[in-house]
């Protein structure tokens, strides 16, 4: 699979999502990441494992422990990718709103 692909997938979970917003506040331990989700420990370390094959977490051993750490790269590939069709529903949008418009002048005469 390609970078954009993972990544999409990576984010497509709310636990996962809810996993980069704890760790955008900085580095933390795998319990500290696991502790706020109802799940087995196991599940934590399948959602982290998907984020790491997309690139959006990296793992740093200091001393005893592993810090967890979000990498942002991969989030802007999605953020370039969403943004081309912010053009598109912009357009839409506008067309709609004239419509509306339109429509409503009609109803006034």
């Amino acid at each position: 699979m390609d970078h954009l692909t993972d990544a999409l997938t990576a984010i497509s979970h709310p636990t996962r999502r809810a996993i980069i917003g704890q760790l955008a506040n900085g580095p933390a331990r795998f319990l500290d990441i696991a502790k706020p989700f109802d799940t087995a420990l196991n599940a934590t370390t399948k959602h982290l494992k998907v984020l790491e094959r997309a690139g959006l977490i990296e793992r740093q051993k200091q001393g005893r422990e592993v810090l967890i750490s979000l990498r942002g790269e991969p989030l802007r590939e999605v953020a370039g990718w969403v943004h081309e069709y912010e053009r598109f529903w912009n357009e839409r949008l506008d067309q709609f709103q004239q419509y509306f418009k339109a429509k409503k002048k009609k109803e006034k005469k």
